[in-house]
Formats: structure tokens, C-alpha cells, sequence
């Protein structure tokens, strides 16, 4: 007779098509989305790559998101609140109960949909939420201050905005979450990506960022100084949209961040979690050419439902 958590565990491993990696008494990541803002399928999207999506609601996946959570604190965190929350959330409580962990802080990495959008289910139409801290940088929280309708989450006390300085950790019971700045298009906020340090592991979260020879760190000395990089693979290659400049979409291809990466040896390119997929993109079919080419050059393709020990 199986327990309770264990009946849990597989639903959850059948509901995301995956098996967990690792189970750990130690804080973990908890994978909840791997698309591009809009999700897969796209919507308007009916072309061939979309349409299984559409067909098959198993093979739909969500924005870009992931949670920490600490069994031992009993805390778990969200990174981004994206427009697939609801379903998100579920999860996140499939996986570690409110009963149990209490929901200590939703970290936003920038204002584009896909990241922050979800914030509106938190107020009083929805989960009438009460006072949920969100971390935000300067720009981030003055957006959400003094635009509606996230200002009236903030003056309902539906969210409680949490001020982040970069490269300044915050520090909770065996976690410790660092911003830094990333290129990006920055039109209503800046970027961030986060450093997340646990008791024994760290992990870097990059769900969006311009090409990596833009930016002030090199993503190889990056990847060797972490034990997981969780990090932008909008896109595989270019000419993956066509009839349009990608040049003017300047995202890392998961053809770029590999040769940036390939001298690496085989235990430093595990470290790498491609994440954030744009519906064109291939590796959201696991059973591709380029899923294959990728997996056979050692690293790897993220998956709801996967958990990282930290």
C-alpha cells in the first residue's frame, strides 16, 4: 500500500511527463515552467509545430518558472509569476503543501509578461492574496507602484513589495538569493537573474538575457563556478523564425551558449539546464534531432517537474 506521498509524487511525475531526479530532505529547485512568456502552444500559433500542443493538452507547457523549497524551514519560493500560475501554484502545492510550507517570497526577474504578468492573480478578483512578499528591484517595484492594475495589488495589500539591490543577498533559513543585472530589454524595468546558494549547492536562474558577448561575465568561467545554470534557450538556432532579422531578437542561441561551453568537460557541461523555449523552438519535443544532439553533448533539457538538490 503506497503512502500518501509517495501516490503524490507519481501523480506529479505523470502530470509533468517526467521522473523526479533526485528526492532530498535538503532545499531543492522544483521546475514549473520551461516556455517562453506566452507558453506552448503559442497562442495564434496553429502551424505544425504548435498543433499537437493544441491536440494533446499533455504536451502543453507552461511560462518559464521555478520554486525553491526547504522542507527543513518549512518555506518555499517562486521565481516569476507568470500567466500559467494557477496551474503552477497547483503544482507547487502537489509538490510541498501549504499546509506545511508557506509561500516566503515571489522573486521577479524583469516586466515582460511571461515573468510577472501572474502577479494579477494574487488580488482580490482571484486568491485575494494578503500581503505575499515580492521581491523586485528599484525598477521593478516603482513599475508596479504606480501602474494599474498592479498598483492596486500593492494598495489592496494584496502583495507586499520587498526592495532588491544588486549583487545584495537576501538570507533566509538555508538559502541565501542573490540579484545581478543582465542585458536585456529593459523598456519598463531592469533585468536579473539569481544566484540561489543552499547548504551544499548553488544554482544560477538566466531565463532571459541579451547574447552572452554582451555581457560583463564569461559564461563558461560562470557555469565552472556554480553547480547548476539554469539558463536562456529561447531560441535553438538562427533563422528558427523566418522572414524576420533574429538579429533583432537578441537572445543566446542554444547553439551559441553550446560552443561558448564546449570546452568544457563532460561533468562541468551537466551543469547546464536549458530553459525558457520558444514555441519554434525543437527542444520542446524530447524526442528531436536537436533534443538528441543536445542531451549527446552532455547537457541538459529542462523539464517541468524536475528537482535540483541544493
Amino acid at each position: 500500500m503506497k503512502t500518501l506521498a509517495e501516490i503524490i509524487a507519481i501523480f506529479i511525475s505523470v502530470l509533468y511527463g517526467c521522473v523526479a531526479i533526485a528526492q532530498t530532505d535538503e532545499p531543492y529547485i522544483f521546475i514549473l515552467g520551461v516556455a517562453q512568456d506566452a507558453g506552448y502552444p503559442q497562442i495564434g500559433c496553429y502551424e505544425e509545430h504548435c498543433l499537437p500542443g493544441w491536440i494533446d493538452p499533455s504536451l502543453r507547457r507552461g511560462a518559464t518558472s521555478i520554486a525553491v523549497i526547504n522542507p527543513d524551514s518549512g518555506q518555499k519560493f517562486l521565481f516569476e509569476a507568470t500567466p500559467n500560475l494557477p496551474p503552477q501554484l497547483y503544482a507547487l502545492d502537489l509538490e510541498a503543501p501549504n499546509e506545511r510550507f508557506q509561500l516566503a517570497g515571489v522573486f521577479l526577474t524583469h516586466a515582460h509578461i511571461g515573468h510577472y504578468a501572474g502577479l494579477m492573480f494574487f488580488g482580490h478578483e482571484a486568491m485575494s492574496a494578503s500581503s505575499q512578499p515580492v521581491y523586485a528591484m528599484p525598477r521593478m517595484r516603482n513599475f508596479l507602484e504606480n501602474n494599474g492594475p498592479w498598483s492596486q495589488l500593492v494598495e489592496f495589500e494584496n502583495i507586499q513589495l520587498e526592495a532588491l539591490q544588486e549583487a545584495q543577498a537576501q538570507s533566509f533559513t538555508g538559502i541565501d538569493v542573490t540579484p545581478f543585472l543582465v542585458p536585456h530589454r529593459d523598456e519598463f524595468s531592469e533585468t536579473v537573474g539569481y544566484k540561489i546558494a543552499g547548504p551544499n549547492k548553488t544554482a544560477v536562474f538566466i531565463p532571459d538575457i541579451n547574447k552572452w558577448s554582451v555581457w560583463d561575465t564569461d559564461l563558461a568561467e560562470l557555469v565552472s563556478s556554480i553547480d547548476y545554470a539554469l539558463i536562456d534557450a529561447t531560441f535553438y538556432d538562427d533563422g528558427e523564425l523566418p522572414g524576420r532579422d533574429m538579429s533583432q531578437v537578441p537572445h543566446p542561441f542554444v547553439a551559441e551558449s553550446m560552443s561558448a561551453l564546449s570546452e568544457l568537460s563532460s561533468e562541468e557541461r551537466a551543469k547546464v539546464w536549458f530553459i525558457h523555449f520558444n514555441h519554434t523552438n525543437p527542444l520542446l519535443n524530447a524526442e528531436s534531432d536537436e533534443s538528441r544532439f543536445v542531451k549527446s553533448e552532455g547537457f541538459n533539457i529542462a523539464a517541468e517537474g524536475v528537482r535540483l538538490p541544493l
